[in-house]
């Protein structure tokens, strides 16, 4: 039987919104959708690039916690209002996982803010759990 770990982030989102940063189900870390805000300063950048960048490590920070990393991603699902500001991000998705290339999703459509350009989400496997190899 698998133990299950919620991990927070400290934002003030996860209370009032009743969820996770991240959920660890055995070998699996499944992050929640992401976004570019800096939960220590609670601000969030005007620029996608910016804001893709921080998301980005939020998602690491989160997978730090849970026994993980960017290199155990094997899924991840973007959500931008503008799709057309998509291609901006790539630079930095290539920073982040170009050496693990995990499939990918990119949807369209609203955030819960209108600061907010891209919500990331990712799921990884953890390389430290029996069976995981």
């Amino acid at each position: 039987m698998s133990t299950r770990i919620r991990i927070g982030s400290g934002s003030t989102f996860e209370e009032q919104m009743a969820y996770s940063r991240a959920v660890v189900d055995g070998q699996w870390v499944f992050v929640s959708g992401t976004t570019g805000f800096d939960y220590a300063a609670m601000t969030i950048a005007d620029d996608i690039v910016a804001q893709a960048d921080q998301c980005f490590r939020n998602i690491a920070a989160a997978l730090a916690q849970a026994g993980s990393s960017l290199a155990d991603v094997v899924r991840v699902t973007y959500v931008l209002p503008d799709a057309s500001l998509f291609p901006q991000c790539w630079p930095v998705m290539r920073q982040y996982l170009g050496e693990v290339k995990p499939a990918a999703m990119m949807i369209s459509a609203g955030l819960a803010d209108p600061r907010m350009k891209i919500e990331i989400e990712a799921t990884a496997r953890r390389q430290d759990t029996p069976g995981a190899a």
